[in-house]
């Protein structure tokens, strides 16, 4: 790997999931926050909602947040590390959409197409965790000369 960012592998999603075309994972968890919040902006006006929407928006930006923070990580140990919480957060987020999905907002097209975006972000940032685990290599950036 001797490239200043993720490697082209772990950059491109999608592929084969849905026959999407490959999309930089910094783009694709960018959206999926800004479709979050979206989502919550059409939320009902009632405590559980509200509820649901606070967890839902913590962990919904999160996941984009941190895929951020290990891009300029400073050590695979640090790149490691901010993965395996954006993958926490996506699977967090993951339950919140699908207990929306059953209570607030049965129904909705939108909150059922968000549960399966997570879901796909899920397995697309294990991937990228499972493979930054087996990999010897340290990111280009941390190389010492």
């Amino acid at each position: 790997m001797n490239n200043e960012r993720m490697n082209n592998e772990q950059l491109k999603t999608g592929g084969d999931m849905e026959k999407k075309s490959p999309q930089d994972i910094q783009e694709r968890t960018f959206n999926f926050g800004v479709r979050v919040v979206n989502l919550i902006d059409r939320m009902p006006r009632k405590l559980s909602a509200e509820i649901l929407a606070k967890q839902l928006v913590r962990s919904g930006l999160s996941v984009g947040a941190n895929m951020q923070e290990a891009d300029g990580a400073e050590s695979k140990d640090d790149f490691i590390h901010k993965v395996s919480v954006a993958y926490k957060e996506a699977r967090e987020s993951r339950h919140w959409l699908k207990t929306i999905r059953e209570t607030v907002m049965k129904g909705d097209a939108e909150v059922v197409e968000l549960w399966k975006e997570a879901d796909e972000l899920v397995r697309i940032i294990f991937a990228i965790l499972r493979n930054s685990r087996n990999s010897n290599d340290r990111p280009s950036h941390t190389k010492r000369n």
